[in-house]
């Protein structure tokens, strides 16, 4: 869990962040370059996460690390750019599959320094901000002077509590820093329309009280009120229990979840710890003997790589509402 603690979450809450997108002004290139330029959207500037980048072609050796952004970068037809991956939580979608195996996996878990300098990269996109922490010497200024230039997925940074359209700027930037903007605005008006069919099925539906295990025994890792695990439990017509923890992950106490009565309980499914292990736990402890999603054995499972900001996220808002709402998803 060291990817998404709460201290490194909560610092990165406080980076500023700045969804900008320019091109160069009219006058600073010469003449005989205007239409190259103008054809293939560069050069590209953008701030993300407190990093302004400019971006004179699309980079050619990419090394990501998360799933969510690794797959990110196979769903825009990004495959031949990556040069190096690390760190899945579960299994890459089966449409993935062949193109992931392509790619050589350079650590189970965070890679070295010296095993992103091996790759020879010239960019790192991390997914969350664990992934350049400065004290394992992966920090995006020390890549910076590596001449190596970095992202971060915005959920690790965003401010403005609208998950939906971060995950559609994540996307579109990600486009247009990689020259497929097409590819990139034909995945939003589809996750678009997806987004508005599962609106339509669990329209004046009555929204059910949702506690999200993540893991914890003493206390409680779950899902807080920032981020796209609070927003997928929305768009599933549930109300997060913890939407008043302000940060994307965090600790509750099981008082908490006993006083706040949840009627359905999901479970984050990814690394060792199995769903029926986190079952068993929550049915086994006595304190929530009375919480009404026990005495109902009412459990939805999510894998954690839906539950984050990636290109999985509209078919994770359907496969959940379809667990929470079964009867008005079917009909």
């Amino acid at each position: 869990m060291s990817r998404r603690t709460p201290a490194l979450i909560a610092a990165a809450v406080l980076l500023p962040l700045a969804l900008t997108a320019c091109s160069t002004p009219k006058g600073d290139e010469p003449t005989g370059n205007k239409a190259a330029a103008k054809s293939d959207g560069f050069p590209y500037t953008v701030t993300n996460c407190g990093v302004t980048t400019t971006f004179k072609a699309p980079p050619k050796r990419v090394v990501t690390m998360n799933q969510h952004v690794t797959e990110i970068m196979l769903e825009l037809g990004l495959t031949k750019s990556l040069v190096g991956t690390a760190y899945l939580d579960d299994k890459v979608l089966p449409k993935y599959e062949k193109d992931y195996a392509s790619v050589p996996v350079i650590a189970k878990e965070y890679p070295s320094y010296e095993q992103i300098l091996a790759t020879n990269p010239d960019f790192v996109y991390g997914g969350y901000a664990s992934a350049f922490a400065a004290g394992d010497g992966r920090g995006r200024e020390a890549l910076k002077k590596s001449g190596i230039e970095t992202r971060l997925n915005t959920e690790s940074c965003a401010k403005a509590d609208t998950p939906m359209e971060t995950l559609y700027e994540e996307v579109r930037e990600v486009g247009r820093t990689f020259g497929v903007t097409d590819r990139a605005e034909a995945w939003i008006k589809q996750a678009e329309v997806d987004n508005a069919a599962t609106a339509k099925k669990l329209k004046d539906l009555k929204a059910l009280p949702v506690f999200v295990y993540d893991s914890g025994d003493k206390t409680a890792f779950t899902a807080g009120g920032k981020g796209i695990g609070n927003e997928l439990i929305k768009r599933a017509g549930g109300t997060n229990i913890f939407a008043d923890l302000d940060k994307s992950f965090g600790d509750a106490s099981w008082e908490n979840v006993v006083a706040r009565k949840p009627e359905a309980i999901v479970i984050y499914d990814y690394g060792s710890t199995t769903v029926e292990q986190k079952k068993k736990r929550l049915l086994s402890d006595p304190a929530l003997a009375d919480v009404p999603a026990i005495k109902n054995k009412r459990f939805a499972v999510m894998p954690l790589s839906d539950a984050v900001l990636g290109v999985r996220v509209p078919a994770a808002v359907e496969k959940l509402a379809a667990q929470l709402h079964p009867a008005a998803t079917t009909s």
